[in-house]
């Protein structure tokens, strides 16, 4: 279905989503967040479909922004590079359990800093974390999100449906369990 025929019914189930918390949570096995899926290549369309809908209500947070925002902590793209060689596995640089703030904490940050202020947190680029090590999961299942929100989580998921399976990006098969799913 294209953007012009599809946009209607999506913004209708996420509305509906949004107004019906206590059964969001029963669908989402315990979750406070919503997969709003789209083509990737209609990302733009869904964003800007967003944002007029959720204009006043809600704060976006640009994955893409945060990976540049994380790599630019370094002091040097080389120093970036030495870090990323010494981790086993190398996906610790952006999602690790030490102190450091690593790319996971800094979009946990932001979640927490859009309840703060009372609005929707809307993850939009979010193909930005493919290959990070960091999973739509990990998000979903955080302490923060499925106890601490006041508004559930929505995450913008560019996917395509193969053989009635949901795929990331056209590659990786999605984990639904702790989310509710729009399509």
């Amino acid at each position: 279905m294209s953007f012009q025929i599809d946009h209607r019914k999506k913004l209708d189930s996420l509305m509906y989503q949004l107004d019906n918390i206590d059964e969001l949570k029963r669908s989402a096995n315990g979750g406070n967040t919503v997969l709003f899926t789209f083509p990737p290549d209609e990302e733009q369309e869904y964003i800007q479909l967003l944002k007029n809908h959720f204009q006043d209500k809600s704060e976006f947070i640009d994955i893409g922004s945060l990976f540049a925002k994380f790599i630019d902590s370094f002091e040097s793209m080389a120093e970036f590079e030495e870090v990323y060689k010494s981790l086993n596995p190398s996906s610790k640089i952006f999602k690790s359990d030490d102190p450091e703030d690593d790319l996971f904490d800094m979009i946990i940050q932001s979640i927490k800093q859009a309840s703060d202020n009372e609005k929707i947190p809307i993850l939009m680029h979010t193909g930005s974390i493919y290959g990070t090590g960091i999973e739509n999961q990990n998000i979903m299942e955080d302490k923060l999100v499925m106890y601490e929100l006041n508004k559930p989580l929505i995450i913008m998921y560019p996917s395509t449906m193969k053989n009635d399976e949901l795929y990331f990006l056209g590659v990786r098969k999605a984990n639904k369990y702790r989310c509710t799913l729009v399509e």
